[in-house]
């Protein structure tokens, strides 16, 4: 059975959080055309959606549905 260990979400939920929040950022900066309220939304966002997108990604480790295993190591 393939599993998912709990570095390697946290490893996904920092790198993916790099890309979302500089899209947020852009997006808020675009709207407002302020720095300070683009910064003031990604300082929020980080943190709630960092730790929503680990509870997701822990969640999802737990299953078994949609994971393969590798039987190329087996072979060997």
């Amino acid at each position: 059975m393939s599993t998912a260990g709990k570095k390697r979400s946290i490893v996904k939920t920092i790198s993916w959080r790099v890309i979302a929040t500089t899209d947020t950022f852009l997006i808020a900066l675009l709207l407002t055309r302020s720095i300070e309220i683009g910064l003031g939304i990604v300082s929020i966002e980080l943190m709630t959606k960092m730790l929503l997108y680990y509870i997701h990604e822990r969640g999802w480790a737990n299953l078994e549905w949609g994971m393969e295993e590798n039987t190329e190591l087996e072979e060997e």
